[in-house]
């Protein structure tokens, strides 16, 4: 069974390579946000849209027990503020 990770492999061209993709994909996940925020379609929907379609993608490429694994960790990402992008609540 793979693990998700959301850490960077050992090896540095790779790890590069990994981070940059991450950030090109961030890129084009935020201006397809930001696309159907203009077409009038609700942030809170897209966002509830755009974890289902991560989570099935997920599942499809590591399976569900590892998917789970990866989600159990969330909780204390949110809560330590790894997603957050300004003041915190």
């Amino acid at each position: 069974m793979s693990i998700i990770s959301d850490d960077l492999p050992l090896d540095l061209a790779t790890a590069e390579d990994s981070h940059d993709a991450r950030r090109v994909a961030y890129g084009y996940v935020e201006d397809a946000f930001t696309e159907a925020q203009q077409d009038g379609l609700d942030s809170d929907a897209l966002a509830h849209a755009a974890l289902f379609a991560a989570f099935r993608t997920l599942v499809e490429t590591y399976g569900e027990e590892a998917t789970a694994v990866f989600a159990e960790g969330l909780g204390d990402k949110v809560r330590t503020g790894a997603f957050s992008s300004g003041t915190r609540h």
